[in-house]
């Protein structure tokens, strides 16, 4: 009987055993990489390389100490609140360096009284407020003050000023109530800031002129 693979050239060499069973040569190894191997060394010099290239980018990018919002125009403001509302609001005018203003505007806030408020940052880096409405109701106060107890009065700029404190939540306020129906508006005076510096600032209130 014929054999059937007998002169065909397979491409590869065949060899048969002792035993007549026909073999084939196994591939050649091809040494692996000692990175491949992933040693110790490899990986701590890999992470080094890598730290590095991070300390570099820290380095090289700007960093900013503070971010600053845009300019507050206390009186511009308080001219266009002044004229649209008819009433007597005040500003802070004069204040020694380092008071810096942080806020102002003229909205609704508790029981929809419209309050005009003016807020500045004290040289201490504290927070101070006047805020202002016509007849506010008790619950403007409380909210206003933080719910904070009375604790006597004290005389300031030629009026007398209740006193509220809030020691939990480190909030300071000096309130002055017309009688009502004078025309005159209740002025709020709140913050973070201590009552000598909330004294500064009640001290340069004016009216917008």
């Amino acid at each position: 009987m014929s054999n059937p693979i007998a002169g065909v050239d397979c491409g590869f060499a065949v060899s048969v055993g002792d035993h007549g069973v026909v073999t084939t040569p196994s591939a050649p190894q091809v040494p692996k990489s000692r990175y491949s191997m992933g040693s110790t060394k490899n990986l701590v010099l890999s992470l080094l390389a890598v730290l590095g290239m991070v300390l570099v980018l820290v380095l090289l990018v700007p960093r900013v100490d503070s971010v600053g919002g845009p300019p507050v125009d206390v009186h511009a403001k308080a001219l266009e609140v002044a004229k649209s509302s008819g009433w007597p609001i005040v500003e802070p005018v004069g204040l020694p360096d380092g008071w810096t203003p942080t806020s102002v505007r003229y909205v609704p806030v508790t029981d929809g009284f419209r309050t005009w408020h003016v807020g500045y940052r004290t040289p201490s880096g504290t927070f101070v407020a006047v805020e202002q409405t016509k007849d506010p109701s008790r619950a403007w106060v409380a909210a206003q003050t933080n719910r904070a107890p009375r604790e006597g009065t004290v005389d300031i700029a030629g009026r007398t000023w209740d006193k509220y404190v809030r020691d939990n939540k480190v909030q300071n306020s000096l309130l002055s109530v017309p009688p009502s129906g004078s025309g005159e508006l209740a002025t709020l005076v709140t913050g973070t800031a201590t009552f000598e510096d909330m004294t500064t600032y009640v001290e340069h209130l004016q009216p917008v002129s």
